[in-house]
């Protein structure tokens, strides 16, 4: 991989990271746990939890087990990173999110032993998350959309994005 590519990965890894940490740190300062601010009613709130599972709070009270598989996969996307040789800057921006949010959701969970989630999507009753979960999901949803548009240049059907 060229280290520009490195680079961008991380640039993209620090902003999420330091955004992540920052909202984190107003919500766990300013809030006590489980208070709510409504933003628009029946549809957003702010609403202070600790997560001390996983997603949708699956494996709750096993920090220890999610902080090490957490660490793990950082270090196994690192290494594939440092492996690819061209990678597209749809692709840094995607594997940049991802990293972001594993990073800032790791940090919690060796800082608070449990991830602080405050986003609540009351509309749908969706389970409570935050900026790191947010970097995750688009950056999973960014890479499939990368991984698919690449195949198609790869039949020489389009350019590379």
């Amino acid at each position: 991989m060229k280290n520009n590519q490195i680079y961008e990965v991380y640039k993209v890894t620090s902003i999420l990271l330091i955004i992540d940490q920052i909202t984190k740190l107003l919500i766990n300062t300013k809030m006590t746990l489980d208070q709510e601010i409504i933003i628009i009613p029946k549809v957003l709130s702010i609403l202070f939890v600790k997560n001390t599972g996983a997603a949708f709070s699956l494996f709750s009270n096993n920090t220890i087990l999610l902080t090490i598989i957490n660490a793990l996969f950082i270090v196994i996307l690192h290494l594939l990173i440092k492996k690819e040789k061209d990678l597209s800057k749809f692709s840094c921006l995607s594997l940049g999110l991802i990293m972001g949010g594993m990073f800032g959701n790791l940090l919690d969970r060796i800082i608070h032993h449990g991830v602080i989630d405050f986003i609540y999507l009351r509309i749908i009753n969706f389970p409570v998350f935050n900026i790191a979960d947010m970097g995750i999901t688009i950056g999973v949803l960014l890479l499939i959309v990368s991984f698919i548009l690449e195949k198609r240049n790869s039949n020489g059907q389009n350019r590379k994005v």
